[in-house]
């Protein structure tokens, strides 16, 4: 996977529309065991700057194997990444490819009703509903990214568990503001 440096840029209208076209061929390529396609992630929250990744919850009835779906999605370009999150949600991402794609796309599948499903979408949600906590988790977002370049596994990994904390409490705040 490419490392680029982590670079938070302001809302773009188009990342919704990216999401869409990419929805049509996920779902052309998985069929029915995508149960559920969704955009999460910062650039499925109106207005909200974010790094440049339509990031996409699959969701499928059951995580294993996981070749039942990793076959589907490499036709469409998209490469696993093996991590200890595999358990529970596996990832897979496609680099940009223009025209085709203008922006980098992760791909998170997750079980069907399960935890990591449930939680992913509350965060989203949470944060379409609430502008004080999406600004919030933007100033954090940009002091993570001026701390951690990202170019590295470790680095992204800190950037990552830097916003963990704020999550989780989001998460356990939900319908509350």
């Amino acid at each position: 996977m490419t490392r680029d440096p982590i670079t938070i840029v302001p809302y773009d209208p188009e990342w919704p529309r990216a999401f869409d076209r990419e929805r049509v061929e996920l779902a052309a390529a998985l069929g029915a065991l995508a149960v559920r396609i969704e955009h999460n992630g910062s650039t499925a929250v109106p207005g909200l700057a974010a790094k440049p990744i339509i990031d996409i919850q699959v969701s499928v009835e059951r995580l294993q194997p996981m070749s039942a779906y990793r076959t589907r999605l490499a036709g469409l370009g998209y490469t696993h990444v093996p991590h200890a999150d595999d358990a529970c949600c596996p990832f897979f991402y496609r680099d940009a490819v223009p025209p085709r794609a203008r922006y980098r796309h992760h791909v998170h599948v997750v079980e069907a009703g399960g935890e990591e499903e449930r939680r992913t979408l509350a965060f989203r949600d949470r944060l379409r509903q609430d502008a004080r906590a999406a600004r919030e988790y933007e100033t954090l977002k940009r002091e993570l990214a001026a701390r951690y370049d990202g170019r590295t596994d470790g680095s992204m990994q800190s950037y990552v568990d830097g916003k963990t904390a704020f999550i989780d409490r989001i998460v356990a705040t939900r319908g509350t503001k």
